[in-house]
């Protein structure tokens, strides 16, 4: 089984790394940890370094559990849609499961902003799985 876990650094991003963890262990399959960054954001360290330090800490903790794990920092148009781009990803590495972090939004902020985890949830060819925070995760600790 191949599952993409959806990775921002949020809180429910680090509790998915605690149930993509659980779920590839049980069964038995490997982990794909995306970040989808805008393209202009690799000439600026600043904003990449913390995203790389991120994954390789979220690595690590794969690593620390046996777990196969590869981490990917993806990068797309300016003006593509970052949920439309995690759902190629899915595609292009044939996963079998997503996991994504979910949270409330009020109804405007889903109106401005979109909703990631809803275009994820209501498109994807495979199963989606949506994680909200439960309490504080210290995955790399």
């Amino acid at each position: 089984m191949k599952i993409m876990l959806c990775y921002d650094g949020s809180e429910e991003a680090e509790q998915g790394v605690i149930e993509a963890e659980k779920r590839a262990r049980a069964f038995n399959g490997e982990v794909l940890v995306v970040t989808s960054h805008v393209n202009d954001d690799q000439f600026y360290p600043k904003r990449i370094e913390p995203t790389e330090r991120s994954l390789k800490q979220v690595q690590a903790f794969f690593d620390k559990n046996g777990t196969s794990c590869q981490t990917l920092l993806a990068y797309r148009d300016f003006d593509e849609n970052k949920g439309l781009h995690l759902l190629a990803l899915a595609q292009q590495h044939k996963v079998d499961e997503i996991v994504v972090g979910i949270r409330s939004r009020s109804k405007v902020g889903k109106l401005l902003l979109g909703s990631i985890a809803q275009l994820l949830l209501l498109q994807a060819e495979c199963p989606v799985l949506g994680v909200k925070k439960r309490q504080k995760c210290d995955f790399a600790g």
